[in-house]
Formats: C-alpha cells, structure tokens, sequence
C-alpha cells in the first residue's frame, strides 16, 4: 500500500495529548520493562535455568535489541499511538493491522494481571493473613485514577515510579559489589556458586533455552515507546533518544543484577513465593533492607501495571479508531483521555483476581503463560512488517530514514526465527505449554473474528450504497 495510507492513519489517531516528554518516554518503556519479570520472574528463570539464567537473559537481550531496531525505524517515519498496529495494517494488510492490535491488547491486559497478582504476593510479605483479592482491587482502583485523569497526570506517576526502582537497582549493584569484592566475609557468598550444584548448566541447554522464554516476558513492554510516541512532543527526536537509553539500561540492570545476585544466592534457593531481591537482602542481615526491598519491588510492579494499562487503552482507541471495535471506545473524555478504553482494559485484573482466589499458588506461573503469546505473536509481526515497510519505502522513493536498522534485512529475519524458536519450545515445556494452547485458539478466534467484521462492514457499505443510489434515482 502506499504510505498515504499511514498518513490516514495517523490522521484518524488524532486527539491525544502531546505531552510526553524524552524523559518520560524513556521511563515509561523502563516502567513497563523493569517490573515483575525481572523482581519475581527471574526467581522462576533461574529455577529452570540455574546459572545459565545470564546466558536466557542474554539472549533474550539480542532479541529485544534486534526489535527495537526495527521499531526505531518504522516509529520514527511514523509516529502514531496505532504505533506496531498501525504500520502492519498499512504495509502488510488490514488482517495483520485487526490480529496484531487485538493480540497485543489482549497480552497487555492480561500482562496487568500478572503484574497485580505479583502484587498480592507482595503485600503478603508484611501481611500473610490478609487474602490477595483485597490488595488486587486498592491498587488497582489507584492506578485506573491515574490514567483516567490525564496523559500529563500518568507520565509524571510514571515518571517517578521507574526513577524509584531505577535507584533501587543501581543501589542494589553497589551494595552486591561492595559485599562481594570488599567486605565479603561469609563462605556461602562465592563465585564458585556459578558452578555448585549441578555446574552452571546444572538443568542442561534444553533449561537455559526455555529459561529464555521468562527473559521475553522480563523485557516485553519495551516497545511501548513506539505507542507513546503518538503523545510524544517532538517524536523524531525523542523516540531514537528514548529507545537507545533504556535498551542499553534494561540489559545493564538485567544481566548484572543476575550475575550479582547468583553470587550471593545460591541458584537452588531461587524461588517466586518470595523475591530473590529479598533473598538477597535476607541472606546479607542488613536491618530492615529486605522490607525496603520488597517496597521497592511493588512499585515496580505498580509501575509496569501502569504503563500497561497505558498502554493498552491506546491499543483499543487505535482498534476504535480503525473501525475494529466500537466507536465509543474510541472517545475521548475532556483530558483527552479515553476513558471507555481505559474501562475494557480492566478484564485482565478481574482474571487475575478469580485466579488468585482459585489457585494463589500457581496464579503468577499461569498469568505469564497465557499472557505472553499475544506479546511474542506481536513481536514477531513487527519483525515482519519492518521486511515490508523497508521495501516498499524503497520502492515509493520516499526520502532517506532519520532511523535504520543495520544489517537489514538478516538481521530481521534472524530475530523473528529465534523468537518463532523460542516460542515453539513452549510446547515441550510443562512450565509454559499453556502458551500456545491458549495462543493457537486465540489466533483462529481472531481470524474468523476479522473476516465476519469484513463481511458485516461490506454489507453494510453496499446497503448504504443502494440507498444512496435509490435516492438519486427518485
């Protein structure tokens, strides 16, 4: 299709607010990023994966990196809160535009589900007898108001919110180097626990790989720069600004926190009915740290649960907007919010609090797997729709990208094989099968679900179209 077409687009998204800063864009893909997948995941990768887990998340880094590339590229030529969606159904075809917003939709809101059931085993650290549900509504009550009040009201929140983990983590390094390299005086605190129990692949390459799995999930919601681009002041400058700092910060926050904290804990102790970070702190006797610690860690899950729920009301306005969904969700209210957007997002808290209630023990297992198909599913189609947006830029003779991904296009192409891999590796893994057996039903739901829209719209087109010929011809 022609690139007029993302111009219609981007004309019909019109509306929101334009003021997010560089800053706050930066925040908000560290927000939804650095959250559970990274505090209370990465006990579960490094219980599959041991010390390999470095290795997971190190893959699982390459592959982030190699799709914000591509996203850089395509965010910047188009910025648009239809963002990823938008450009597949431009590029690629109206079918990949309606599968790709409403996969992605329907992962975020889930993903918010994760994010406050991790919340509830939170709050049960200092309140063991008090039942998750209660904690799940508060929390979310609060953060339902901060998104419906204004754009400007959400980046400050979120603003803060990340700059309080991000001091967490780095504080957290200082103090794991300090008491490794300077005033380590305890035997259990030893690089040889990279090779105690079982060496460093003590569940094999089949646990490291499938630990990389848990990786995608830590680092998903760092696309979410692409989509607050639409509200962004100056997109073209703070869009490549945004996404290099907080990939460079995300791997930096990953990889060494990991490898600090496999030094003090010993990999079999690893675990999600606590945090490893507070394992850590447990572990060190400092007075009160692991209660500092555990503060901290919810609210990174506040944080990401508020970029998603972020988000994901722009993902539906984008669907309202493009005619996918019903026209009232694509309102705004007097803040230029969409407020009945914001309402359709809260579907994944009431998931989560049912399986919180059912099954507390394995809620947050459960919420990762079938949430994070959607993501994966949408990660790979931008992959392949970056394949058909740099050949017909080409080919349209539009002028030279501000943005371009180097080594295009295998550097694509390898991204979306080791994703398509990684995802077919689910199958085989009794942790995460519920991915695809959830994901496979869904992408069959979501194409009969796009072919019945087509038919009722081109029905009614030609009704109208009778109509209007009837009146002509009285």
């Amino acid at each position: 299709m022609k690139k007029s077409n993302v111009d219609q687009i981007i004309e019909r998204e019109k509306g929101l607010q334009k003021g997010l800063s560089t800053r706050q864009l930066t925040m908000i893909a560290i927000g939804g990023a650095i959250g559970t997948g990274l505090f209370l995941g990465s006990g579960l990768a490094i219980g599959l994966a041991g010390p390999s887990v470095i290795i997971s998340y190190a893959i699982g880094a390459l592959i982030a990196l190699m799709l914000m590339g591509c996203l850089a590229e395509m965010t910047v030529a188009h910025p648009t809160s239809g963002s990823f969606g938008a450009y597949a159904e431009s590029y690629i075809n109206p079918w990949a535009g309606f599968a790709v917003r409403y996969s992605y939709w329907f992962c975020l809101v889930l993903a918010i589900g994760t994010e406050v059931t991790a919340v509830a085993i939170y709050m049960g650290y200092w309140f063991p007898t008090v039942p998750g549900f209660v904690w799940i509504i508060i929390f979310s009550v609060a953060l339902l108001y901060v998104n419906v009040t204004s754009v400007n009201v959400f980046g400050a929140v979120e603003y803060w919110l990340s700059l309080i983990k991000i001091i967490a983590i780095v504080g957290f390094i200082l103090l794991a180097v300090y008491v490794i390299f300077g005033a380590n005086t305890s035997s259990s605190i030893t690089f040889q626990n990279y090779t105690n129990d079982g060496g460093f692949f003590p569940n094999g390459f089949w646990g490291m790989w499938i630990a990389i799995f848990v990786s995608l999930f830590s680092y998903l919601s760092i696309e979410m720069i692409a989509v607050s681009a639409g509200e962004a002041k100056e997109p073209q400058k703070a869009v490549p600004i945004a996404l290099r700092s907080a990939v460079v910060r995300l791997i930096l926050f990953y990889l060494l926190t990991l490898s600090l904290m496999l030094v003090i804990v010993p990999w079999g102790s690893a675990g999600i009915e606590t945090s490893p970070f507070v394992k850590v702190m447990e572990i060190l006797n400092i007075p009160g740290a692991a209660g500092v610690m555990n503060f901290v860690i919810l609210v990174a899950a506040l944080s990401a649960m508020n970029s998603q729920l972020y988000i994901s009301t722009r993902m539906m306005f984008s669907l309202s907007r493009a005619g996918f969904a019903p026209k009232v969700l694509g309102k705004l209210n007097k803040k230029s919010v969409p407020a009945t957007a914001l309402a359709t997002s809260v579907i994944g808290i009431a998931i989560a609090t049912v399986i919180t209630i059912i099954a507390p023990e394995t809620a947050f297992g459960t919420m990762i797997s079938i949430s994070s198909f959607g993501a994966m599913f949408t990660w790979f189609m931008i992959f392949i729709t970056h394949l058909f947006f740099r050949k017909k830029w080409v080919q349209t003779g539009n002028k030279k990208l501000p943005v371009r991904m180097i080594g295009y296009p295998y550097i694509t192409i390898l991204g979306a094989t080791l994703l398509v891999a990684v995802v077919i590796s689910t199958w085989f893994s009794v942790e995460f099968k519920a991915t695809l057996i959830v994901g496979v039903p869904w992408l069959i739901f979501i194409t009969v679900a796009y072919f019945i829209w087509k038919n009722i719209n081109q029905k009614r087109d030609l009704d109208i179209g009778n109509n209007e010929s009837q009146e002509i011809s009285k």
